[in-house]
């Protein structure tokens, strides 16, 4: 499902806003279902079930007593169980002692902490489960080596590979499976040709073709100088300040050197060239020994110019790749942190609502692949987010029931105030940096 089709005020405001409130509404929706059921079969009731804040647009009460609503302000939800003074479960209204198990104050520890810590299961369980329905929706590439489809390069660029070759080799090494094509591939030097080996119509034999990774926009990132002037997926850059390019590393390469000096790019796009003036912004990026090298970038990510053909994986093995991914970005995301905080890195790595909107917006200009991805990316984030130790998110509510199951006590309601407080001021002064990096601070 393309989602640019279904919104024609694509890169609108509206569009950009329409997919805000479409990402967030299915990660909060999800997160708040965790606590409602978890809590339901803990023997806790949930008075109210709300997407949205404000005034109520519909509403309807189950079987079980719960009011299931939608309300004016799609930005969030809420579950409210019996007996809660308020949405955060903090404070208690009177309360009768035979419904008092049914309250989360009254339930059990167990119960209680169950409830809070399925908020954010539910969010990685959503991560895991979209993960890897992309990832057998896409599947993987399968041996021997096929060339599936061949990306359009500009007049004057024999690619050299068609739909259906069969790869045997590159540049004379052998490589009939994927894992000898791509170490294939990293052994050969750069050059503005190569000579393939494949069989085409049941003959072998030798072709030569452009060099497998030419500067085709493979990816495009959201809130990148590449997207910011309209650069889009599958445009190829031709030349860089008029020096013609062949291969995705030069044009790394000529971002490097600039050091933020705007670049004119020529790009080829559906048979036209066009022009563009983009310059490179100063990035920090994840290394594999889990520090942070800064670099500079324009947004664009390269790849093959050519797919190949794929096959489905496993469950297991799509489970496995999901629950890897969702691992890597909550190590990267607390690796990122850190850094911020010992300054190492720059804090406009910390985007608001205002940067998480518009990369919900770009993403879903990509397609409801890409913007499927960005969902469960952000629900990792939402629920890695919610078990920091801080008042007032889940991970704080858990550090009470610890608390309160090492010395069997719970804290007083005057210390659960003060320090929902304290917790609610560091929410609100990051939430108001974040925006401040969004508008001011990191344009």
């Amino acid at each position: 499902m393309d989602f640019a089709q279904i919104l024609p005020q694509f890169g609108s405001v509206a569009f950009t806003l329409a997919a805000f409130v479409v990402a967030l509404s299915i990660i909060v929706a999800v997160h708040e279902y965790g606590h409602y059921i978890v809590g339901r079969l803990s023997g806790i009731h949930a008075e109210v079930f709300s997407l949205g804040f404000g005034p109520v647009l519909f509403s309807r009460k189950d079987k079980h007593g719960t009011v299931w609503q939608f309300a004016a302000l799609p930005f969030g939800g809420y579950v409210k169980f019996l007996g809660d003074a308020n949405a955060a479960s903090v404070g208690a209204v009177e309360i009768t002692e035979a419904d008092k198990r049914r309250t989360m104050l009254g339930a059990p520890l167990w119960a209680r902490a169950s409830t809070v810590a399925a908020g954010p299961v539910f969010n990685f369980i959503l991560s895991i489960i979209i993960f890897g329905a992309v990832i057998m929706g896409q599947g993987q590439a399968a041996d021997p080596v096929r060339v599936e489809s061949v990306i359009a390069l500009p007049d004057g660029v024999d690619a050299g590979l068609l739909p259906g070759d069969e790869i045997l080799g590159v540049n004379g090494i052998p490589a009939e499976t994927v894992e000898d094509l791509m170490t294939a591939l990293s052994q050969i030097p750069v050059a503005e040709t190569v000579t393939y080996t494949l069989r085409r119509d049941g003959t072998e034999q030798d072709v030569t073709g452009s060099w497998p990774y030419p500067p085709v926009a493979s990816g495009l990132n959201p809130n990148s100088a590449a997207y910011d002037v309209d650069l889009r997926v599958g445009d190829v850059v031709t030349a860089i300040d008029g020096e013609p390019i062949f291969a995705f590393g030069q044009l790394v390469d000529a971002v490097t050197a600039s050091e933020g000096r705007p670049l004119v790019l020529d790009v080829y796009r559906e048979g036209q060239t066009l022009e563009f003036v983009v310059t490179p912004r100063r990035m920090d990026l994840p290394t594999e020994g889990g520090g942070f090298e800064t670099r500079w970038l324009i947004g664009l990510s390269g790849g093959l110019y050519f797919s190949m053909e794929t096959e489905t994986p496993g469950f297991l093995t799509a489970v496995q790749l999901a629950a890897g991914q969702v691992w890597s970005i909550m190590v990267s995301s607390m690796s990122g942190l850190w850094h911020m905080i010992t300054g190492a890195i720059s804090s406009c790595n910390l985007s608001g609502p205002v940067g998480i909107a518009q990369a919900s917006g770009a993403m879903a200009s990509q397609g409801g692949t890409s913007f499927l991805w960005f969902v469960a990316v952000l629900s990792t984030a939402v629920g890695l987010l919610n078990l920091f130790p801080v008042p007032i998110l889940d991970g704080g509510h858990l550090v009470f029931h610890a608390y309160e199951g090492i010395t069997g006590r719970k804290p007083s309601d005057g210390a659960l105030r003060v320090l929902m407080a304290f917790g609610l001021a560091i929410i609100g002064t990051l939430m108001l940096f974040a925006i401040a990096n969004d508008l001011f601070l990191c344009p």
